[in-house]
C-alpha cells in the first residue's frame, strides 16, 4: 500500500519540539490551574466555624491562667519580665502546675490536631476551588460513567462495542479534568473489577496446577502439558510474583515449595540465553525480592551461573547456552533485544549476591551496543556477535528490538537514576522515533512507529509495540529535565497518542482482541496481518503505566473492556487459549503462554489495584517479563 504521510500541520508542530505528537500541559493528580479568584464552597465555611469555635475553646480554657501565671513570674523577677503580649503559649504551658499539666497537654494535642486538619482541609479545598474554575464549562467534565462491577458478572453476555470511540484521546490529548472525587470514584470501581481478574488467574492456576504442575506449560484444550522450554517449570516460575502480588499465598507457598524440591537447572538442555534469563531467571529474583525466601535466592543463583556462559565467547552474549556443559551456540551474529535484554535480571543478581562479575559482563555488552552509536539513536536489529558492526538496516521496535529500547531507560532507573549513559541513550533513540518513525493513518490519524529499511519507510506495527506507550509516560515523568519539559511533555502526549491506537487495534477486532501485528496501509487506517493472538501484555502493560502516572480512569475502562473480550473468547474449561483469527470467534488454539500469567493478568490486576505496594517511580523497575524488583541500592544477602 501506500507510505501514509504525517499531515502538514502535525509535521511543522514535530519539527518545532524536537519531534512529538505536539506539546500538551499534562496535569497529574492534584496539580491543578492556579486561580487569583476566591470561591467559598460549603465545606470552607463549615471548617471555618469548627476554627472560630477552638479558636473560642482555646481562649476559654488558656485565658483563665494567664493572669496567674504572669503575676507568679513578675513576683519572680518583675524587672526581667515582658509585658503579657509577648508570653508564648508554649512558655504558658510549660510553667502550668503538676495538677493541671494532663489537661494542658490534652489541650495542646486537640489543638495541633485541629490544625493538621484544619490544613489538610485547607488542601483540599484550594484544590476543588481550582478544580472549579476549569469545569465551569460542563464539556471539561469527564463524562463516562464509573459503575462498580457486581460479583458475579457474567461476561457472557459481552459484545464487543465496536471502534471509533474516544475519539477525543486519539492524538494524546488531556480532553477532561480529573478530580480527585472521579480518581476516588475509579478506584472504588477498579476494587470490584480486581476480583474479577483474581478469578480469572484463580481459574488458569486451577488448571496449570491440575494438568500440567512442574512442566512448562498447559495444553488449554487437551487438558495436557507442554516442556517447550527444557521442563523447567516454567509458567510455575513466571507466575511467582503474579501469585504474590495477588495475595494468593497459598498458592505461591506451595509453588515455592516445588521450587525447592524439584527445579532443577542442571539439565542436559540448550535454551534460549534471552527467554530463560527474562522468564525464569527474573521470576526467581523477583519472588526472592518480595518474599525474602532464600530458596528463590538459591535458584536464582544457581540458573544464573549456568546461564552467564553465554558470555563466555563474545562481547555480546550467545544466544543460546547449555545448562549442564555450559557450551554456549553462537551464529556469528545476533540482535539487540536478546543482547541487551539481560541486563536487569543480572545487576540484580550481582546486587543481591554481591558478585560483580554478572553486573560488570552484562554492561559490557550493553556498552558494546551503545559503541555502535548510529547518529540518530535508531540501532537496525541485526548485528555482528562481536559487536563490531551491523548487519542489516531495519529498525523496529517490534520483535527483535523492542527490549533493547526499554533496557536503556529501565537500567537508569534500577542504578537510581545516577548512570547518565543509560537515560542518554533513551533521550537520544526517542528523539529518532519522533524525527523518523513516527507517522499517522488514513484516514482518522491514528498514531503508530512504523519501521524502516534504509530510509524507505514500511508501515508495519508489531503488538509488542504497544509498550512504547508505557514507556514514553514513564520517561516523561522521570524525564530530568522536569516533567513540565518540552521533552517530557513531547513525549507523554505521544505515549497516549500510541496507547489509544493500540487500543483501537483491540476495539475493531469482533472480539475485541488485538491481531499479532497490523499493516497501516488502506482505506480504514490498518489491518490485522497475521491476525493471530497469543494473548500479549503490552498493550495492558502500558494502560496500567499511564492510569498509575496521570489518574486518568478511562484507561482503566478501555482495559475493561479487553479483559471482558478474553474472558468471553479465549476462556476454556481449565485455562485460557490463543485466537488463530481475532474476526473468528471460537477460533481457539491449544497455547497458553507463561506470560499471560507473568505479564497480562498481573498488568490487568495491577490497572485495577489502587492499593498496590508497586511503586514505579520511586521503588520497583519491572523486567521486560513483568517481573517487578527494587531499584538499587538493595541489601546485600550473604549466601
Amino acid at each position: 500500500g501506500n507510505i501514509l504521510e504525517r499531515h502538514n500541520y502535525a509535521a511543522t508542530m514535530m519539527r518545532q519540539t524536537s519531534g512529538g505528537v505536539g506539546p500538551t500541559l499534562h496535569r497529574r493528580r492534584g496539580t491543578k490551574k492556579k486561580s487569583s479568584r476566591i470561591k467559598v464552597t460549603q465545606n470552607a465555611l463549615l471548617v471555618l466555624m469548627a476554627l472560630c469555635l477552638a479558636v473560642f475553646v482555646m481562649g476559654i480554657m488558656v485565658g483563665s491562667r494567664i493572669v496567674p501565671a504572669a503575676s507568679t513570674s513578675l513576683d519572680k523577677s518583675s524587672s526581667s519580665v515582658s509585658s503579657p503580649d509577648h508570653i508564648g503559649v508554649d512558655h504558658l504551658l510549660s510553667d502550668r502546675t503538676a495538677g493541671n499539666a494532663n489537661e494542658m497537654k490534652e489541650m495542646q494535642n486537640f489543638l495541633r490536631r485541629g490544625a493538621a486538619a484544619a490544613k489538610t482541609e485547607e488542601v483540599a479545598i484550594a484544590e476543588e476551588v481550582a478544580i472549579a474554575e476549569e469545569i465551569e464549562d460542563p464539556a471539561n467534565i469527564y463524562p463516562y460513567d464509573l459503575v462498580p462491577e457486581s460479583p458475579d458478572h457474567d461476561f457472557r453476555s459481552w459484545s464487543p462495542p465496536g471502534g471509533d470511540r474516544y475519539t477525543e484521546y486519539k492524538d494524546g490529548d488531556d480532553p477532561y479534568v480529573i478530580t480527585p472525587s472521579i480518581i476516588a470514584k475509579s478506584d472504588d470501581v477498579a476494587r470490584t473489577r480486581r476480583e474479577h481478574v483474581k478469578n480469572a488467574m484463580k481459574h488458569a492456576w486451577g488448571g496449570y496446577k491440575k494438568y500440567a504442575f512442574g512442566h512448562d506449560e498447559v495444553a488449554p484444550l487437551n487438558k495436557s502439558y507442554k516442556d517447550g522450554w527444557g521442563g523447567m517449570g516454567t509458567t510455575l516460575v513466571d507466575s511467582l510474583d503474579t501469585l504474590w502480588l495477588m495475595d494468593m499465598k497459598e498458592e505461591f507457598w506451595e509453588a515455592r515449595d516445588w521450587v525447592r524440591d524439584h527445579l532443577k537447572s542442571d539439565i542436559h538442555h540448550t535454551v534460549s540465553t534471552f527467554e530463560t534469563t527474562i522468564r525464569s531467571l527474573g521470576g526467581l529474583l523477583a519472588a526472592y525480592d518480595w518474599s525474602g525466601d532464600k530458596t528463590f535466592y538459591d535458584k536464582a543463583l544457581d540458573l544464573g551461573e549456568r546461564l552467564f556462559h553465554a558470555f563466555d565467547n563474545n562481547v555480546l552474549p550467545s544466544s543460546s547456552v547449555n545448562l549442564h556443559t555450559g557450551a554456549a551456540v553462537s551464529r556469528g551474529s545476533t540482535n539487540i533485544a536478546e543482547a541487551g535484554t539481560l541486563q536487569v535480571e543480572f545487576r540484580f543478581l550481582a546486587e543481591v549476591t554481591g558478585q560483580k562479575k554478572f553486573k560488570e559482563k552484562s554492561e559490557r555488552a550493553f556498552e558494546a551496543l551503545r559503541n555502535l552509536n548510529p547518529d540518530n539513536g535508531l540501532f537496525p536489529y541485526l548485528v555482528s556477535s562481536g559487536a563490531t558492526s551491523f548487519r542489516n538496516a531495519v529498525v523496529t521496535f517490534g520483535a527483535m528490538g523492542d527490549s533493547f529500547y526499554e533496557y536503556m531507560l529501565k537500567l537508569w532507573l534500577q542504578g537510581g537514576k545516577k548512570e547518565t549513559v543509560y537515560r542518554e541513550m533513551w533521550d537520544k533513540s526517542m528523539n529518532g522515533i519522533h524525527d523518523e518513525l513516527l507517522k499517522q493513518s488514513n484516514p482518522h490519524g491514528l498514531w503508530y512507529i512504523a519501521e524502516t529499511n534504509r530510509g524507505s519507510i514500511n508501515p508495519k506495527f508489531d503488538h509488542l509495540v504497544c509498550f512504547m506507550g508505557g514507556a514514553l509516560a514513564l520517561g516523561a515523568y522521570t524525564d530530568p529535565k522536569g516533567l513540565d519539559s518540552s521533552r517530557a511533555q513531547r513525549d507523554l502526549k505521544t505515549a497516549k497518542a500510541l496507547t489509544y491506537t493500540c487500543y483501537q487495534m483491540y476495539a475493531r477486532a469482533k472480539t475485541g482482541i488485538s491481531p499479532e501485528m497490523v499493516r497501516f496501509t488502506g482505506s480504514n487506517d490498518f489491518h490485522g496481518t497475521p491476525n493471530y493472538y497469543i494473548l500479549r501484555p503490552e498493550t495492558v502493560e502500558s494502560l496500567f503505566i499511564l492510569n498509575y502516572l496521570t489518574g486518568d480512569p478511562i484507561y482503566r475502562e478501555w482495559g475493561w473492556e479487553i479483559f471482558q473480550s478474553i474472558e468471553k473468547y479465549c476462556k476454556t474449561e481449565i485455562a485460557y487459549a490463543s485466537l488463530t483469527n481475532v474476526d473468528e470467534p471460537g477460533s481457539v488454539e491449544d497455547r497458553m503462554e507463561s506470560f499471560f500469567l507473568a505479564e497480562t493478568l498481573k498488568y490487568l490486576y495491577l490497572l485495577f489495584d489502587p492499593d498496590t505496594e508497586v511503586d514505579i517511580l520511586n521503588k520497583h523497575v519491572f523486567n521486560t517479563e513483568a517481573h517487578p524488583t527494587r531499584i538499587f541500592p538493595v541489601p546485600v544477602v550473604k549466601a
